[in-house]
């Protein structure tokens, strides 16, 4: 019986060690999507739940029923590294017109069960004519089609609509298309993860540009952690002020740890340094990072979770399905050779150094601004996935590109195709929900 026990107890651990990682690489995972996944994460919710919240402080949602789970992921330092893609055009990041229009087709979809996305079109535009902030939606237009089908696209992705009859993508092309879609409404509202609702922040149109900051900053703060921090001198009793003081630091220090691709001491600030070299916080940490199923590689320089079975990875380094990912992995060479970093000319040579090599590879970059262009491509790569950093004029390398080292292919390869890579590790990118 005993030993009945103990298989049990091992199984439910490995379950739940599998879904949180699953959790990490996809918050919003649906049942349409990914049955197995759902059916493990519905299993095990209760231990889940409990892991989020003590761990990072998120709450994780499990509708049975309604067959979906999200977890609502806050992060420390909201900033623009983790866009919203479009499913064409090589998973380009959104601009603003395509973040306005997802904001207006949101609100503009609450109230509409089903819909053809001809009246779904005119009711945007009607919201936006309303409205003296935005600039009017115009579908006559072949580009604001196209931004309307990269929003549209990206709400089917989340199984917020769903396609009952005809395709998204023909709309592209003309905008008297047919196409019919249900609408999970209930599953729309849970997209938004910020602990402050925007409406609570309504400000006069003109002054969100200056203030732009302040308030995305508002919408991210949490009250749990109440004023507490180490200067803090408001707290109700000094006894509230640890707790929360505590809570804000292991919180603050494993979202980082388990959403970012590397966690460098120097990113941290004085207070966390502190608790993640201390006794307690060591301690926390290790276990998080076993109930999870992580690796951690711990050095002088920061902390990094490996994991063997790639689950929690959504984004892949190195990865050879774009042009752009192939050159950021070419230029850690002459980066990590360069520990002063490099300039925007000489980042700008390097790539034109990689299309003389290879004359036949990257043909959307044979152009006379195509090497300055490949290689901002590619050092946003990199900075995404914390390889590399910006110090004044200069792109430097960071401590985990010395993991990575380019060999030369074993056969004879042709010339147009850049060399074989092998890495010595890697390191998946966190997700951007």
């Amino acid at each position: 019986m005993s030993t009945l026990a103990n298989q049990l107890a091992s199984a439910e651990r490995e379950e739940v060690a599998r879904a949180i990682r699953l959790l990490l690489a996809r918050p919003l995972l649906t049942e349409a999507a990914d049955p197995t996944g759902f059916d493990l994460v519905r299993r095990r919710r209760d231990p889940l739940a409990r892991w989020f919240d003590y761990t990072c402080g998120w709450n994780l949602v499990v509708e049975p029923r309604r067959g979906y789970a999200r977890l609502t992921k806050v992060r420390v330092n909201p900033d623009g590294s983790r866009p919203a893609r479009r499913a064409r055009s090589g998973r380009a990041p959104f601009d603003r017109r395509r973040y306005v229009l997802l904001c207006v087709t949101a609100a503009e979809l609450l109230s509409m069960p089903m819909t053809t996305i001809g009246m779904l079109a005119d009711r945007v535009v009607q919201a936006m004519a309303a409205d003296r902030a935005l600039a009017g939606f115009d579908p006559v237009r072949r580009p604001e089609r196209m931004a309307f089908v990269d929003v549209l696209k990206l709400l089917e992705s989340y199984d917020v609509l769903r396609v009952v009859d005809g395709t998204t993508e023909t709309y592209v092309d003309s905008a008297e298309a047919k196409v019919l879609y249900r609408v999970d409404n209930t599953l729309l509202m849970r997209l938004p993860a910020a602990p402050v609702g925007a409406s609570r922040l309504a400000v006069p149109p003109e002054e969100v540009p200056a203030r732009f900051e302040e308030l995305l900053a508002d919408l991210v703060r949490e009250r749990r952690y109440g004023g507490a921090s180490a200067d803090d001198t408001h707290a109700e009793t000094a006894a509230t002020t640890d707790a929360q003081r505590n809570l804000r630091l292991r919180h603050s220090v494993l979202r980082r740890l388990f959403d970012d691709p590397v966690l460098y001491r120097t990113d941290l600030a004085d207070d966390e340094l502190a608790y993640v070299t201390s006794l307690t916080g060591r301690q926390i940490l290790r276990r998080s990072v076993e109930q999870a199923g992580f690796i951690l590689e711990e050095r002088a320089e920061g902390f990094l979770l490996v994991d063997p079975d790639a689950i929690a990875t959504d984004v892949r380094f190195p990865d050879d399905t774009s042009t752009a990912r192939v050159a950021a992995l070419l230029l850690l060479a002459p980066l990590c050779a360069t520990p002063a970093g490099l300039l925007p000319e000489q980042l700008a040579e390097a790539g034109a150094e990689l299309l003389r090599r290879f004359p036949g590879w990257a043909k959307a970059y044979q152009s006379e601004e195509g090497p300055a262009r490949l290689a901002d491509d590619a050092v946003r790569i990199l900075l995404d996935v914390g390889l590399a950093a910006r110090a004044r004029d200069r792109v430097v390398a960071r401590p985990a590109a010395y993991r990575y080292r380019l060999t030369e292919t074993t056969g004879p390869a042709p010339k147009n195709d850049p060399p074989a890579v092998t890495a010595a590790g890697s390191a998946g990118e966190g997700d951007k929900q």
